[in-house]
């Protein structure tokens, strides 16, 4: 079974992607706010799902596959929400300035007791600076789609 270091260096990662998305939201990049639009709080919800099942997995070895398991899935609906934005960003026609997700997610007690980190205020398909080549949706891509596999083969590498 995977040891509990491997768990919690995955939580760790998974909180450091949200403290960058904060800080980038906070002070912003090459003088550009990066306000986080609906879909980029939703990839929120993932990685926190990730870094508290991995830390439940590393916590309680006796649900440690259950545990496991809905890591996977954090990380497979936040690969999926990445995915969506990506796709935006190369048809920016397709979204059409006030996104109604918007308005359904600021009105979650979560967006409203904490809208440092939940709240919803910018464009889904935003061309903000890039960061090393790749816009922040992509960077997210890449996080999620590394978490995920990294899960999915540890979880059937300890089957046996």
């Amino acid at each position: 079974m995977m040891k509990a270091i491997k768990y919690l260096l995955i939580s760790l990662l998974s909180l450091g992607l949200v403290i960058f998305a904060l800080l980038l939201q906070q002070t912003g990049y090459q003088g550009v706010s990066f306000l986080p639009c609906p879909l980029c709080i939703l990839q929120r919800v993932g990685y926190l799902g990730v870094a508290v099942f991995c830390l439940l997995a590393a916590s309680l070895p006796g649900f440690r596959k259950w545990f496991h398991g809905l890591a996977i899935a954090a990380a497979g609906y936040g690969l999926t929400v990445a995915g969506k934005q990506v796709w935006l960003l190369s048809h920016p026609e397709s979204s059409c300035g006030i996104d109604p997700l918007e308005t359904w997610i600021n009105q979650f007690q979560l967006a409203k007791e904490m809208p440092w980190l939940f709240q919803a205020d910018g464009l889904c398909s935003a061309q903000l600076p890039t960061i090393l080549g790749l816009q922040v949706p992509e960077w997210s891509l890449f996080w999620f789609l590394a978490i995920f596999l990294t899960l999915v083969f540890l979880f059937f590498r300890n089957k046996g």
